[in-house]
């Protein structure tokens, strides 16, 4: 692993951007930012993350698209996805369930609003089980 994990964070309300890099900057993370699914896509081909925190709803390409895409392509099958999202957990389970007939791989999930808290441990517990 990096000296410094690298998180992307995929939302399109500035606002929650700039609350979770308030959070984050606080941590030895290297961090960047994507207004938008299709941002998101083109960053994650110049740089994997270690670990993606994504929105579902966003414009041109939401969330569930980005799983998608990502878990069909070898190269980023394996990235931890953390959703931070206002969508109900269960709900965004069976939705993805419902367009693609498999289960959602993801490594978290967090409603909005996030108590910085509970966001920085479930990093650490992602990016904990990159290492081993």
């Amino acid at each position: 692993m990096k000296d410094k994990p690298y998180i992307l964070i995929v939302d399109d309300d500035p606002d929650i951007l700039e609350g979770i890099l308030m959070i984050l900057e606080t941590q030895p993370y290297h961090l960047a930012t994507a207004r938008d699914g299709k941002q998101c896509m083109v960053m994650i081909n110049e740089e994997v993350p270690d670990v993606l925190i994504l929105d579902l709803l966003m414009p041109r390409m939401d969330g569930w698209g980005v799983i998608r895409e990502m878990r069909s392509n070898p190269r980023f099958a394996r990235v931890p996805i953390m959703i931070l999202s206002t969508v109900i957990e269960d709900a965004s389970h069976r939705r993805y369930e419902l367009e693609t007939g498999m289960a959602m791989d993801i490594q978290g999930y967090v409603q909005k609003p996030a108590k910085p808290g509970d966001l920085l441990q479930r990093i650490e517990k992602i990016l904990g089980k990159q290492a081993v």
